[in-house]
């Protein structure tokens, strides 16, 4: 005998509801899947491997470019100039590398634009000297005249920070200039002697102090020294794509922009410790763990907290290019509503 009692008809329904519910979770779940992956997939090229990049590695890690729908293939590009030119190349579809490089693949005739930035100061604009060279008395920028400095390659942000430096004290022409490559590459060649110094991330300082043979002769943190220099805050480290790739594939441009933006909330909320546990193992295995948390501590004060590039940030930027990199014709080529493009950034902090 069939119960044709209330609760005996809810149980029934709650039955059939839930096993309808089910049912459809059943044929929803692929279309979910289907859409938690609508930007496809895309090839993510940084520059080099060092603290200073802890956003896009705390993005790989912790998922969070998966979470905004985009399959990340990440790959260490050794060089901001090897990157911009396999973006050029079709071989990545992004890039990580120092800004400059998204103005210069521009003014070579391929539109390049700016969609994030990492930091609102150079990371790399530190110089590292071989301790024993300092403790002779080389003690100041000005008396590098007559010494060699590495750098990347020509024409990279490196070598960019490099001549800028050399300038303002006095000695263009007066350093030798040598491209030598990655920044472990570097490193290896002030610790040998091959060069007197080179530019360096504090991720450099911090490796090349803990192991006895180098010693900042310059650094960013110095609010003083730094205002002095640049006049203000320059963005060393961003994203960038090309402008086809916006045109075409905007959803996977948004996906990148919105997983940095996460990675950015998250180290602003984090220690220097926590972040470093995240990325240690997997990212920076060259590094010890000490130097790591140490760098990102530095790095804490200098890394943007909204991940913005201002026209104010650019137009300094410009002014560092300006007769070094290119000339203030070609310059004005590239302007600030072309090479720039916020939108993305602000869609993701909406959000």
């Amino acid at each position: 005998m069939i119960s044709t009692s209330p609760s005996a008809g809810a149980s029934r329904r709650t039955v059939l509801r839930n096993a309808t519910g089910l049912a459809v979770g059943s044929m929803l779940a692929p279309f979910a899947l289907a859409q938690s992956r609508k930007a496809g997939s895309a090839e993510y090229g940084v520059a080099s491997i060092d603290p200073s990049y802890a956003m896009a590695y705390v993005a790989l890690k912790k998922g969070y470019f998966s979470d905004a729908g985009l399959d990340v293939k990440y790959l260490n590009a050794q060089s901001g100039p090897r990157a911009k030119q396999m973006l050029a190349a079709g071989q990545i579809h992004m890039a990580t590398t120092g800004v400059n490089d998204s103005l210069a693949l521009r003014l070579a005739g391929k539109p390049s634009v700016l969609v994030a930035s990492f930091d609102n100061r150079v990371p790399f604009a530190n110089i590292l000297i071989n301790k024993k060279l300092y403790d002779s008395g080389v003690k100041t920028v000005k008396d590098l005249a007559g010494k060699s400095m590495g750098v990347t390659q020509p024409q990279s942000a490196t070598w960019l920070m490099a001549t800028f430096i050399a300038d303002r004290a006095g000695l263009k022409d007066k350093i030798a200039i040598k491209p030598l490559g990655d920044f472990a590459t570097m490193m290896g060649a002030v610790k040998s002697g091959a060069v007197d110094c080179c530019t360096a991330t504090f991720g450099m300082l911090e490796k090349a102090q803990e192991e006895g043979w180098g010693v900042p002769l310059f650094d960013i943190t110095n609010d003083a020294t730094w205002t002095a220099l640049f006049g203000g805050d320059v963005n060393g480290v961003g994203c960038y794509v090309l402008q086809e790739t916006i045109d075409k594939r905007p959803e996977a441009v948004q996906a990148l922009v919105s997983g940095i933006v996460k990675a950015t909330d998250f180290i602003k909320t984090s220690s220097p410790t926590e972040i470093a546990q995240v990325i240690h193992a997997d990212y920076l295995q060259g590094y010890s763990m000490p130097s790591v948390v140490s760098a990102i501590t530095v790095y804490k004060k200098t890394w943007t907290q909204d991940n913005r590039i201002t026209r104010a940030h650019y137009d300094r930027l410009v002014g560092i290019m300006d007769g070094r990199q290119f000339s203030s014709a070609e310059l004005k080529t590239v302007p600030y509503e072309q090479s720039v493009n916020m939108s993305f950034v602000d869609a993701a902090r909406k959000a």
